[in-house]
Order: C-alpha cells, then sequence, then structure tokens
C-alpha cells in the first residue's frame, strides 16, 4: 500500500531531564529518553540521544522551524527532524524545537549553535531530573496502511497509527489507558494521543510505539479503545 506524508499533532507524558553538559552556554536543554527503553534497552544507544528539546526564549512557528530545519541539514549534510514543540509541567507552558536524529549527545552544541546562526533565542539554563511533562509536538508523519484504521510510520521502525472515533481529553486518555493497561496480558508499548490533518478535516489517531509488534496486538489495542470509546 502507498505511503502518505500528513501533518500532525502527537500529544504524550514523558518523565525528562535537562542537560547540563553538551550544550551552548547557560542555554536551557531537554532529553527526551526514549519510549520504550524500560522495555527494551537492548534496542537503545545509550550514547544516542532519541529526542532533544531546545528551548526557545519565544514561540516560533511551525514554518520557520521546517525551513531553517532542511536549510541546516543541506548546508551541512544532516539529516536531523525538527518539530515544533510545547512543554507544559505542572501548569507552565514552554515552547521550543524538537529535534531527532543527532548522533550523539557531543554534536548537541554544535546543532544549536546552527539554529542561533539562523536567529532562534534560547532560553535561559535550568536544571531538573526526571520530571514529569506533557509534551505536544507538531510534525510531519509518514505513514503506510496496514489495515483498516492501523498505519505505520515508514521513517520510525516501531512507530504507528490507530485511528479512533471522536475526541477525548487528555484526562479521558489517561483514564482509559490506565483501564486497558490493567486489563491487557502484555502492556509493553508506549501510546499517546494525537491528530492528523488529512482530507480537508481532523482524524483523531492514537501513536503506538514498541519494537516489532505484531498487527494482531495492535488490532487488539484498537478494539480494546473502540469499545471504551463506543
Amino acid at each position: 500500500m502507498g505511503t502518505r506524508e500528513l501533518i500532525g499533532k502527537i500529544t504524550k507524558q514523558e518523565n525528562i531531564s535537562t542537560i547540563d553538559e553538551n550544550k551552548l552556554p547557560n542555554t536551557f536543554v531537554i532529553n527526551v529518553p526514549d519510549p520504550y527503553k524500560s522495555y527494551y534497552s537492548r534496542f537503545t544507544d545509550i550514547n544516542k540521544p532519541a529526542s532533544i528539546i531546545f528551548v526557545t526564549k519565544e514561540l516560533n512557528s511551525f514554518e520557520n522551524i521546517l525551513r531553517t530545519t532542511g536549510e541546516i541539514n543541506d548546508k551541512y549534510n544532516l539529516d536531523i527532524i525538527g518539530a515544533k514543540c510545547e512543554v507544559i509541567i505542572d501548569r507552565r507552558k514552554i515552547n521550543g524545537i524538537r529535534v531527532r536524529g543527532i548522533n550523539r549527545f557531543s554534536e548537541i552544541p554544535q546543532i544549536q549553535q546552527y539554529f542561533k546562526d539562523a536567529g532562534f533565542v534560547f532560553a535561559k539554563s535550568e536544571k531538573f531530573e526526571d520530571v514529569e511533562a506533557i509534551i505536544r509536538i507538531n510534525r510531519f508523519m509518514n505513514i503506510q496502511k496496514l489495515d483498516e484504521g492501523i498505519y505505520h510510520s515508514t521513517t520510525d521502525e516501531n512507530g504507528y497509527y490507530i485511528e479512533i472515533p471522536k475526541h477525548i481529553s487528555w484526562d479521558e486518555f489517561k483514564k482509559i489507558t490506565y483501564e486497558i493497561k490493567n486489563n491487557i496480558s502484555d502492556k509493553n508499548f508506549d501510546i499517546a494521543k494525537g491528530i492528523l490533518y488529512r482530507d480537508g478535516g481532523i482524524v483523531e489517531i492514537l501513536r503506538v510505539v514498541r519494537p516489532k509488534i505484531s498487527l494482531e496486538m495492535l488490532k487488539t489495542i484498537q478494539e480494546k479503545y473502540l469499545r471504551k470509546l463506543e
């Protein structure tokens, strides 16, 4: 089946920490851990950051972040993926650039410098560890249909998307997910909620991350959420 590139938004909950070395001086950088590291640590290269957020002083447009990321990749022969990002800690909202595709933590300062040279202004340094946060990311999603309402990411080997019939709030999502994970034999998957902009409207989705997950298990997860949303 063909691949489609769509714009969407993912909302997830993660425990995050600041990076206190390997960054430009007095800047605010957040490390978002690999979502399945606790389940499948053998898949994780400890020297390669999964997802980094450069916290910016002001809100920047998705368009500007995408354009600048493309220019950086072309000029410096890189393959990083930049996205607009919002981090909520308690009731505090933080804006930033979510960057994937950095090969080593030691490369972070140079990539920061590229964004700084392009006019982005970073927030001043802060320090915390293992803090619970809600992260919202605007990004492109390349997907391939596997079954009705089930898709595989063509850019993230372990990422999958499941359509759901209606919008649910973050609190509803957390409640339903808790109930499902306590009534399923294999709960070792990471899940987030999101949307796709498609065909002139919005499609509600769930993002599932797990290495080598079967279509059968994806269908099981889909069915359990559909039952809860009836």
